[in-house]
């Protein structure tokens, strides 16, 4: 047989697309699960975005855009920047892509290489590491506990930059913790980078009004606009809005990345869809009540799961500011015994054991780099959330 490339061998399948593969295998053969595995919003997307590209299907939109996006679709992210977080780009600075996950892979790819080093937060999303690791570059992690919030402390930032350091990702509200980085957090992170002016900043902004209480999204670039030159700003429809399956990512920043990117895309990628774009529009420039009542039922599922978490021995969990995960530690039940004989050794071992005797899907800790712990979503529907939790707390009593 023909050999593969090299490549495969430096980073590992995703976590997550692997355990929703699983969910769906055991849901084939007709098995009831509790899945808190899959960060997809579990209502329907707007009418108003679904009538537009009814239209837009009607109209014959279904031919070819320019690889970066349609004109009106990067007219509609430069007014979104500008009425929503008061950053103002050219629309040469704006690309719209089939996804913020396949974006920031192209934007890695256009910035980095062999031997290079992105430095990123831990917890983090595993498909920014598969990303960095596809560019040929290394991952570097910066362990942010939870005592800290899950924020990225400054003077741990410092100490991991090196020669070879190309790039920092920052990721708020983050995935998987939900911790958000307020205007403080990310001034001393800034005031690091302007002492390596020749770092990269990559912004994954995807759950921005996904927020709870009285806490606010914040740029980088609202604390320290200088970094401008150097800051690239992802984002996309697809969490705030319930259009994960439309496939829309956009992204803004300087104009010499931004060309590079396009290169990228233009034999790697080709263009987002035309029925999407013109869906994207309509939510970009459409009512943001919609997203403000879904982050109501997000925040009261948070409130009851957690709740319920602190209230089960051997699991703590953080009250996450922002995002729709849960993030609990499960140190209290490592080393403790699965009736029958299996001990708890990982986070691994506890996820399988919910799976396997319990029918509640969460994603390990190790998954994340940050153990023991292991990640819950609350976008599922309330009946199924409450059943699955009070099925965690009851699996832990059955532990010895």
């Amino acid at each position: 047989m023909p050999p593969l490339s090299p490549l495969l061998d430096r980073f590992k399948p995703s976590a997550i697309s692997g355990m929703m593969g699983t969910v769906a295998l055991m849901q084939a053969e007709g098995k009831k699960l509790y899945d808190f595995s899959t960060g997809e919003p579990d209502v329907d997307t707007p009418e108003h975005v679904k009538q537009a590209a009814t239209e837009a299907i009607r109209q014959g939109q279904t031919k070819y855009s320019p690889t970066d996006g349609t004109i009106a679709v990067r007219q509609a992210v430069q007014r979104k920047f500008e009425r929503e977080n008061d950053l103002r780009f050219d629309l040469g600075q704006i690309i719209v892509a089939t996804g913020a996950k396949p974006l920031i892979a192209d934007i890695i790819r256009a910035m980095a290489s062999q031997g290079d080093e992105i430095v990123l937060a831990a917890p983090c999303w595993p498909s920014h590491v598969g990303m960095i690791e596809l560019a040929g570059a290394k991952p570097v992690f910066v362990k942010a506990d939870q005592a800290d919030g899950f924020i990225l402390q400054p003077e741990k930032l410092a100490a991991s930059i090196s020669k070879n350091t190309r790039a920092i990702l920052l990721c708020s509200p983050s995935n998987p913790t939900g911790a958000v980085y307020s205007s403080q957090d990310l001034l001393a992170i800034a005031e690091v980078l302007h002492r390596y002016p020749d770092l990269w900043i990559i912004t994954d902004d995807l759950y921005e009004h996904i927020i709870y209480d009285h806490h606010q999204f914040h740029s980088i670039l609202n604390v320290a606009p200088d970094l401008a030159s150097r800051t690239i700003v992802v984002n996309g429809v697809s969490k705030a809005y319930a259009m994960t399956g439309w496939r829309i990512g956009y992204a803004a920043g300087p104009q010499i990345l931004m060309d590079a990117v396009r290169k990228v895309m233009s034999q790697a990628t080709g263009c987002p869809c035309s029925i999407s774009q013109v869906a994207a529009i309509a939510a970009l420039d459409g009512p943001i009540e919609c997203v403000h009542e879904l982050v109501k039922t997000y925040q009261a599922r948070r409130d009851r799961s957690v709740r319920a978490l602190n209230q089960t021995p051997g699991i703590d969990c953080l009250l996450p500011q922002g995002a729709f995960y849960l993030y609990p530690s499960c140190a209290g039940v490592i080393g403790q015994h699965i009736p029958g004989g299996a001990t708890i050794n990982s986070s691994l071992d506890f996820a399988n054991y919910l799976l396997n005797e319990w029918s509640v899907a969460v994603v390990s800790g190790s998954a994340f780099e940050h153990d023991p712990h292991f990640r819950i979503s609350t976008a599922t529907g309330d009946a199924d959330l409450d059943e699955g939790i009070a099925r965690i707390k009851k699996a832990v009593l059955q532990l010895d």
